[in-house]
């Protein structure tokens, strides 16, 4: 009866006991794990099996027998079919919960950390209303009309939104508006499949504290017709519109951005203030979606470093200098490295804008910059992609042994692996985790790690 049931296109009935790291409810059936979206822990339900192994499986939500205490009413009518968020159906007090055991589960299992010292998760000051930026592929429905929004989970299909509720509301009118006007003007929307086509993403920015906006279309080519009398008409419309620029992805890739982007009308940047300095953001520009948790993390590793003024920082991956102006303001020496030569160019303007002068920018891949340092660094700030460190970073820190590492990173998994080698041998030492919620209604967490080298 049991392997009868194993088997794609079967139902059976479980308890969801976890989540997984990807946001799945998990259960356990016969032994075997099952992971279903959509799901709480807490639930008891009926899942139709979709992708079977034979310890493990997907399945789909058919029915809920009995609902978790955790489960709540999602905030938006399409939260079951878009894939832009995974949680909105559960409880921002379990969220929390449920992303420091991520945390504590990567360190266990993948860093081989025994009971690691990770304090509860920085909670967001709202779960919903928060993102500063969003972009959005287009497409068309079946009788023609522009649409924008998140692709479906596990799918390519199109979810049509007027408004998002996890985005900054001020730009809801932007999301509804501009597709209706994109359909006016009679602009080809692009078709992945074939290549054809023209516009295919919209991204809207917004500065949190300063209430300013940028509209960027990214396109196949750069003739789109009377793009300039439309940009112009964007910015009349909407009085906190600063800029509208495109962005030019010629190339065949489901990578949003592509390498040139050109201010149309406007500027081709909006200001924020980011821990009482400002900053000059542009379109393609990487900057936390939340900007006030970004500000609480920064605040905890001010706090934790206790900074007296005489020591020197090294920040890698350090972007437009979000982390590493107003750590500079609180040491004797400064630098960031960075392999984008644009965000370098905008950390050195950002650095005049706030007359910072102890700090200097280096453009290069950290990897292949670091072995030629000689690290003199008190302090060494790691933030970098979802990847992680490459090992040659790993190496050259355990070569220098710089007193003090603080790691920020957005994938659990691959800090695990990384802290494991800073802390092999007993070199460093983790003083404190401290993860925090810069996507709410998502799986993704934020968690910095503090290292100190070993006496």
């Amino acid at each position: 009866m049991t392997e009868t049931l194993w088997q794609q296109g079967k139902s059976i009935e479980i308890t969801i006991t976890d989540l997984s790291d990807t946001g799945d409810g998990v259960g356990r059936w016969d032994e075997r794990v099952v992971f279903v979206p959509d799901t709480v822990p807490g639930d008891r339900v009926v899942v139709r099996l979709i992708h079977v192994k034979p310890k493990y499986a997907h399945g789909n939500l058919t029915r809920l027998v009995q609902s978790s205490p955790r489960r709540i009413q999602p905030s938006c009518i399409v939260a079951d079919k878009c894939g832009g968020c995974q949680w909105q159906h559960i409880n921002y007090e379990y969220q929390l919960e449920a992303k420091r055991n991520q945390v504590v589960q990567a360190l266990e299992r993948i860093g081989g950390f025994v009971q690691p010292p990770v304090d509860p998760v920085l909670a967001a000051s709202s779960p919903l209303g928060y993102r500063n930026k969003a972009t959005y592929p287009l497409g068309r429905s079946r009788s023609g009309q522009v649409q924008a929004g998140y692709y479906q989970k596990g799918s390519h299909q199109l979810i049509n939104l007027n408004q998002c509720p996890v985005q900054d509301a001020q730009l809801n009118p932007l999301l509804a508006e501009v597709k209706l006007d994109i359909q006016k003007r009679g602009w080809q929307i692009y078709n992945e499949q074939d290549h054809s086509g023209q516009v295919r993403h919209l991204s809207l920015r917004i500065g949190r504290r300063t209430g300013e906006m940028l509209l960027t279309l990214v396109v196949k080519d750069w003739n789109l017709h009377l793009i300039k009398d439309q940009a112009n008409l964007w910015l009349k419309r909407y009085p906190q519109l600063v800029g509208v620029s495109l962005n030019h992805n010629p190339d065949r890739t489901n990578v949003i951005f592509g390498s040139q982007t050109l201010c149309i009308a406007g500027l081709p940047y909006l200001r924020e203030q980011f821990a009482g300095l400002e900053f000059q953001v542009r379109p393609d520009t990487f900057f936390q979606v939340y900007t006030e948790t970004a500000e609480a993390l920064l605040k905890v590793i001010q706090s934790e470093l206790n900074l007296q003024g005489n020591e020197v920082l090294l920040d890698t991956y350090c972007g437009i200098g979000t982390l590493t102006l107003p750590l500079a303001k609180q040491v004797y020496l400064a630098t960031g490295l960075e392999v984008q030569p644009e965000a370098v160019e905008q950390a050195t303007l950002n650095a005049k804008l706030n007359k910072i002068n102890n700090v200097n920018f280096i453009t290069g891949a950290v990897e292949k910059l670091l072995p030629t340092m000689e690290i003199t660094a008190d302090v060494v700030l790691l933030d970098p992609p979802r990847k992680g460190c490459d090992r040659a970073v790993i190496d050259t820190l355990l070569l220098f042994k710089p007193p003090r590492i603080v790691y920020v990173s957005c994938k659990v998994a691959t800090l695990a692996r990384d802290l494991k080698l800073l802390c092999q041998n007993g070199v460093y030492t983790i003083t404190r985790i401290q993860p925090a919620d810069f996507f709410p209604e998502t799986a993704h967490v934020e968690t910095a790690a503090f290292l100190v080298l070993s006496q």
